[in-house]
């Protein structure tokens, strides 16, 4: 679920093709996204799933399985 709400979000903002993802796909090295980037995907996964992401973890997130589970994360300890 968090991964198809988050491949949704990427190939909406990247304007890719769906099978250029990955679970291991790097957004910054893969899909050249830079900080704004990651942040605003981010922001759109906490307004989703209603949990709160801080600076710090955002710096470790790079591959989209990671993100995914940060995702997860969140929503289990709610």
């Amino acid at each position: 679920m968090v991964y198809d709400k988050l491949k949704e979000l990427i190939l909406s903002q990247f304007g890719i093709d769906e099978d250029q993802l990955t679970p291991d796909t790097d957004i910054v090295d893969d899909l050249g996204a830079d900080s704004l980037d990651v942040m605003e995907m981010l922001m759109a996964l906490e307004e989703e799933y209603g949990i709160l992401v801080v600076d710090d973890d955002v710096s470790e997130l790079r591959t989209i399985s990671e993100i995914v589970e940060f995702v997860e994360s969140k929503i289990d300890a709610k």
